[in-house]
């Protein structure tokens, strides 16, 4: 039965991901991780909502997807009507199902509205603001005491460093900070984040849910810092955080990806930085990545298996 099939899927992936926010071999491979915590989530919102409908629908014997069909067209085309028997537990999987999968969708693109409008309005605000300064070229400069670095991603990515940003730190400490930033522009961090941020508006009461976009959270700045190190001194970029640490930085906006987040995220990078761990072997992250696919396809493919 697909539905139990799918309702046992939603619950590995639940279990997995309350697990998985203890893991810290994920700090060995930040990229690859990355890939099963986006695998856990997306499949977990398939399947859970998969489940529900899938028993709503079980009388149509088509299966998820088509039997999504076969109730519209019997529903509201003039068809044959709904199959008998139909009971009232399976209208209300049917509704909860629908709402579920309305929410979580409804919810997403809320959540990206809400996150470009926010780098829209300060894109604008830098442009009045901002400036440019050949000590940093292609960073726009904000004449603002307080120490902060961030990026503003989009078409239209713009990197920003605060004047007390350039005074607090050495030369190589900047360029270190600025790789890091640059890297979240590259590889499009802020939406790897998107989904975990509508996760959690729509499960505010989740603890599991607010654990996992920490964890991600955490493991983008990780893969970031791993990025800037390729061309910088790993120790430099330790040092700089460790000074936005104690200078307090200014939070970045809404929308943006700053180099300096939570303190106990930072203590956790700059340790990683200073003291780095071996990264995992080359056969176990395709291992896990190749898992990540499958887990990803399982729940589109078993809506659309019929019963």
């Amino acid at each position: 039965m697909a539905a139990a099939a799918l309702a046992t899927l939603a619950l590995v992936c639940a279990v997995g991901a309350w697990r998985f926010t203890r893991a810290r071999w994920t700090y060995r491979a930040p990229h690859v991780a990355i890939v099963l915590w986006q695998a856990l989530g997306v499949t977990w919102g398939l399947a859970g909502t998969g489940a529900l409908l899938g028993y709503a629908l079980e009388p149509y014997d088509e299966g998820v997807l088509h039997g999504l069909r076969e109730f519209a067209a019997s529903s509201f085309v003039g068809g044959r009507g709904l199959p008998q028997p139909y009971e009232l537990p399976r209208i209300i999987a049917l509704v909860a199902g629908i709402t579920a999968l309305a929410v979580l969708i409804l919810v997403l693109l809320a959540a990206g509205a809400q996150t470009f409008r926010a780098r829209h309005r300060h894109r604008t605000l830098l442009a009045l603001i901002a400036r440019e300064d050949p000590v940093v070229p292609g960073v726009r400069v904000l004449d603002h005491p307080g120490a902060t670095a961030y990026c503003v991603p989009g078409l239209r990515s713009q990197v920003v460093v605060s004047e007390g940003a350039l005074k607090l730190l050495s030369a190589d400490e900047l360029s270190a900070v600025l790789a890091h930033e640059a890297a979240h522009v590259r590889e499009r961090h802020d939406l790897v984040l998107l989904p975990f941020a509508a996760l959690r508006r729509a499960l505010p009461w989740s603890r599991v849910v607010k654990d996992a976009q920490g964890e991600v959270g955490l493991l983008v700045e990780m893969a970031a810092d791993d990025v800037a190190r390729r061309c910088c001194s790993a120790r430099r970029l330790a040092t700089a955080l460790l000074r936005f640490g104690t200078a307090g930085a200014v939070p970045a906006p809404h929308g943006a990806l700053g180099a300096a987040s939570s303190a106990v995220s930072v203590m956790a990078r700059v340790e990683r930085l200073v003291n780095p761990v071996p990264v995992l072997p080359r056969g176990i992250r395709y291992a896990i990545v190749a898992f990540s696919v499958v887990l990803t396809s399982s729940a589109p493919l078993l809506w659309l298996v019929p019963y």
